[in-house]
């Protein structure tokens, strides 16, 4: 049997990935050398629209999210597009190389691309790092704290009297008394089965 939830005990933190003109929320960020200017790597779903900026873009930025990150800064980022709305309008940012980055957040990170990897379904993006500072002293959010909260972290507000499926993975809402039988999310590519009918 393959459970795939031992991977939730990988340590890792949550963050917003933001680069030119977009962003969104991550968990896949490792430090993979040493030195002054070390190498980070992240790892973009390849249906993301900042998937699709990153790989115009010379540099991007890592905030990193605080425990108790509000969590409509994670439902702007993680639930909705930059195609569709403009994510940094009611979120507070501060602008460094050219790039905004999340001011209610333990710090940044500031990579220049030096390198991409293209697999099945992400593209790593390898940056060296060539700015970066601390704004709180605070525990970081971790992925496995993500997932045991994410329910509250992500609630969403349906349309009332409407009937409504929710993505179990990135918070997208289908509005239907059925939902389709070759259905498949249109922003995380998942299919039907990891729909939660929501109770009205």
């Amino acid at each position: 049997m393959k459970n795939k939830k031992i991977t939730r005990k990988i340590t890792q933190g949550m963050y917003i990935l933001t680069t030119t003109d977009g962003g969104c929320v991550v968990d896949a960020v490792s430090q993979i050398s040493a030195g002054d200017n070390p190498l980070i790597a992240v790892s973009v779903m390849k249906q993301n629209y900042t998937n699709s900026l990153m790989k115009k873009s010379e540099k991007f930025a890592l905030s990193i999210l605080k425990k108790e990150t509000d969590g409509s800064i994670i439902k702007t980022f993680g639930l909705q597009s930059m195609k569709d709305i403009d994510k940094f309008k009611d979120v507070e940012t501060i602008e460094i190389e050219d790039i905004k980055v999340i001011s209610d957040s333990l710090g940044y990170m500031i990579c220049e691309i030096i390198d991409t990897i293209d697999n099945d379904t992400h593209t790593l993006f390898i940056g060296r790092l060539t700015e970066a500072d601390v704004f709180a002293e605070e525990e970081a959010m971790s992925y496995e704290y993500y997932q045991q909260h994410k329910e509250e972290l992500l609630k969403v507000t349906t349309e009332q009297g409407k009937s409504a499926w929710i993505c179990s993975v990135c918070g997208y809402v289908y509005y239907g008394k059925k939902l389709p039988d070759d259905f498949k999310c249109p922003k995380c590519g998942v299919s039907r089965e990891l729909f939660k009918k929501v109770k009205k």
